[in-house]
Formats: structure tokens, C-alpha cells, sequence
């Protein structure tokens, strides 16, 4: 069982940040449960288009207003508490936040939280190599530095 704080996370490794949003990666590759899970948070009054072509994302929003755009049908979502989308097909799409959004993100398959987005806004498939490299049983997430900073990745084009 491994237990955490997100507060444990600012800061860290698995606290990623951008000019739009920032993202706690709360579960990931290395510890080895074929998902990974996010608390990612889209500041009020910014606009970010993604496209996760290596992987499906369902996304939760806990709290706030925006708008979602799917930018092969030109279809557009409203955003607030308790909607949930899921991004099955791979679709780029496009988050318009009108307050701040908080949304829950789980990701198939797990991102390893070495990702970034390119020009495309499309994370790389990077995967860990070794298996002895995941997260001891009841470790705190947060420590993995001490336990794997020497983890070995691959990308995937």
C-alpha cells in the first residue's frame, strides 16, 4: 500500500509546471499499477490545446467553470464540477478555463512524469525500462529521487 499527501508532492519531481497549468503526478509508472494519476490544476483565464496520440485520459473536474473543444469536430463542452471526460479516441482537444479548473487525470498507459509536451501539445510514449526500478511496497511517494533517480527510460516516436 502506498500512501501520500499531495501537499507532499509541491515541489518535487512530480510537481510539473507550465504558463497554463500546473500537475502533481500523484500515481506513476514506477509504481507499477498500469496507470498513472494526476491532480492538475488549469489557471483561470488560460487557454491549452493537448493531443495525447500514446495515450487514452479520462479527466475528472473537481471544481471550477471552462470549456472543452474538440478540435477534430469542432464540438464544444462545458466544464464544471462533476463532469468527466474521456479522451478514448485520442482526440486533440482544447481547455478553456473560465476559473480555475482542478481536474483529477488518470492516463493509460502510465506516464513515467519525465514527459513534457511538444509543439503539438503530445506527450512522447516514454516508458521505464527496468523493473526494479518501481517504488518499494510501502514507500512514500514523493522519495522515489532516493529510491530510483537513476531510472531508465525509453521514447517512443
Amino acid at each position: 500500500m502506498i500512501v501520500s499527501q499531495l501537499e507532499d508532492l509541491n515541489d518535487t519531481e512530480r510537481d510539473v509546471k507550465s504558463e497554463t497549468w500546473r500537475s502533481r503526478r500523484i500515481v506513476l509508472a514506477r509504481e507499477g499499477v498500469g496507470f498513472s494519476m494526476h491532480d492538475t490544476v488549469i489557471y483561470a483565464g488560460t487557454t491549452s490545446t493537448f493531443h495525447y496520440e500514446n495515450h487514452i485520459e479520462a479527466v475528472y473536474c473537481v471544481q471550477g467553470e471552462g470549456t472543452l473543444t474538440n478540435e477534430e469536430t469542432g464540438e464544444v463542452h462545458q466544464l464544471r464540477d462533476g463532469t468527466l471526460y474521456l479522451l478514448d479516441g485520442h482526440e486533440k482537444h482544447t481547455v478553456r478555463a473560465t476559473t480555475e479548473l482542478r481536474m483529477a487525470c488518470v492516463f493509460n498507459p502510465p506516464v513515467t512524469g519525465r514527459e513534457t509536451h511538444n509543439e503539438a501539445g503530445v506527450y512522447p510514449l516514454v516508458t521505464e525500462e527496468a523493473a526494479d526500478r518501481k517504488v518499494p511496497t510501502g514507500a512514500r511517494v514523493g522519495e522515489e529521487s532516493k529510491i530510483a533517480s537513476q531510472a531508465d527510460v525509453s521514447v517512443k516516436s
